[in-house]
């Protein structure tokens, strides 16, 4: 009968030889079967050359779209201030709106038989957007005219007591007119 130790010794063993067999290879490259630039010709009714003109332009939206998306989680993860909540939640929603835009964007161009920018460094090197710095910027939104901020510790100072008129000036209260009203028909 073998003991507690033997089965756990073989468990260990089996999670050796497991992760061999998980190891990636490393530094393999694939060789390239269709070049950027180049358009494999597909069954759509567009000629080639407006295909690949269609997709240079699309590539370049692309990028841009890409390098929008992720300014807008830049300033996500950045916001800070007054409003910070509701430009949290903003600047996220107009992220994932972007993020599909990049997903319908990318499969156009592969509809068209192009190749679309995927690659960080490419669409750096691609987009019309100047890049922001890495830093933190400076609040580009100034504070709403007339609210103006108040400094972090600052307290309210205490409610008033409600204001009397003083009893000369009070109207006297309302009194029922002497003239009877007709009581609603019964049913």
């Amino acid at each position: 009968m073998a003991t507690k130790a033997d089965k756990r010794s073989a468990s260990y063993g089996q999670i050796e030889s497991g992760t061999e067999r998980a190891r990636p290879i490393l530094h393999q490259n694939a060789r390239e079967i269709q070049p950027y630039g180049k358009i494999a010709k597909l069954p759509i009714a567009l000629d080639e050359k407006l295909c690949a003109a269609s997709a240079e332009n699309l590539n370049q939206v692309l990028a841009d779209t890409m390098t929008l998306r992720d300014l807008y989680k830049k300033h996500h993860w950045q916001v800070a201030g007054h409003t910070f909540y509701q430009l949290h939640l903003l600047f996220d929603k107009h992220h994932e709106e972007q993020d599909e835009l990049v997903d319908m964007i990318a499969e156009r161009i592969q509809v068209l038989g192009a190749i679309s920018l995927a690659m960080a460094a490419d669409i750096a090197e691609t987009t019309i957007i100047p890049r922001p710095p890495r830093g933190r910027e400076a609040r580009a939104v100034p504070a709403p005219p007339g609210r103006p901020v108040p400094p972090r510790r600052a307290r309210r100072p205490a409610a008033r007591p409600p204001t009397r008129r003083p009893s000369a000036a009070r109207t006297p209260p309302r009194t029922r007119s002497a003239v009877p009203r007709p009581s609603p028909p019964r049913r």
